[in-house]
């Protein structure tokens, strides 16, 4: 049974006119007829009464009608589902994401990837940035939001937005009077900092900031959330060293003001290994874009 002879028989069903039902299908009256009847031999009954004047359905062709247009629909949906698959539209996307993409990156993507393709599932993983690394290279992961830098060979990474440092302290602490503050102000402070095995990358460029001034850090203790980090500046137990992205929620009494530090390519930023399917080509387009990269930083992909 072929599609062509049921869409012929229902296009003939609804008009009950050779002529009007053939131009409807752009074909000719005679192979409207032929597709007809050897519908009819397929299934081995009349479906139509049919004589110069008239054409109506028989018994079986009025039993027959629903279960060919229930067919079709289905075909019709296997063809969308199939084109979009082809064009990146269905499926699951495994992503994961550092915590401190929670207040802006994260809802702003899962809004525009609902909106533009709903019926990609988003399969979502709260995971530090070197074990989003290692899962991506074990194929257990898409894409990772990670905090860069990150340098993990067979992983690419491409900067969505730079952040520069911040230091949180208590509301009543000395240096809350000025308005930036300056490295050398915290020589000899207790500091709360992310560990390193959660962020190298911003780790080893913070202390090498303050190492090339000849600063020593006090490091008081290091945390594995940022969320900590500020929950024990508030209590008084040191000060935090964190990036601004990471300090958009501050507990009552904590304060920030910018550290003058220059960090190179530090910010979030997209990770993956390779782009080979078109699911991932279009996740790939909405972050180019949500996050377009300046025309000085732009990166070409790797071949799929």
């Amino acid at each position: 049974m072929e599609l062509k002879h049921l869409r012929a028989f229902a296009a003939l069903a609804e008009e009950l006119h050779f002529g009007r039902a053939a131009a409807r299908l752009h074909i000719v009256q005679p192979a409207l007829s032929a597709q007809i009847r050897a519908l009819e031999e397929d299934v081995g009954a009349q479906l139509f009464e049919r004589d110069r004047h008239r054409v109506e359905l028989t018994e079986e062709g009025a039993l027959f009608l629903p279960e060919a247009l229930a067919t079709l629909r289905q075909a019709g949906r296997a063809r969308e589902v199939l084109q979009q698959a082809a064009a990146g539209e269905v499926g699951v996307l495994r992503l994961a994401f550092v915590s401190s993409t929670l207040s802006h990156l994260l809802p702003v993507l899962v809004r525009t990837l609902e909106e533009r393709y709903p019926r990609i599932e988003l399969d979502l993983k709260d995971m530090p940035s070197l074990p989003q690394a290692r899962a991506l290279l074990d194929n257990a992961l898409d894409f990772g939001l990670v905090r860069l830098p990150l340098n993990v060979p067979g992983v690419h990474t491409r900067m969505l937005f730079e952040e520069s440092l911040v230091v949180a302290l208590p509301q009543d602490h000395p240096l809350c009077a000025q308005r930036r503050i300056k490295p050398q102000d915290l020589a000899g402070c207790p500091m709360l900092v992310l560990a390193r095995k959660f962020a190298p990358g911003l780790y080893d460029q913070m202390l090498a900031g303050f190492h090339r001034r000849k600063i020593t850090l006090t490091i008081a203790r290091e945390m594995g959330e940022f969320t900590t980090q500020l929950a024990l500046v508030a209590a008084g137990l040191g000060l935090g060293i964190l990036p601004s992205g990471a300090a958009s929620a501050l507990p009552i009494g904590v304060v920030t003001r910018p550290l003058t530090l220059a960090m190179s390519g530090a910010g979030i930023g997209v990770a993956w290994t390779v782009l080979e399917n078109p699911r991932k080509r279009a996740m790939m387009q909405v972050l180019d874009e949500l996050y377009p990269a300046p025309s000085h930083l732009e990166s070409s992909f790797p071949p799929c």
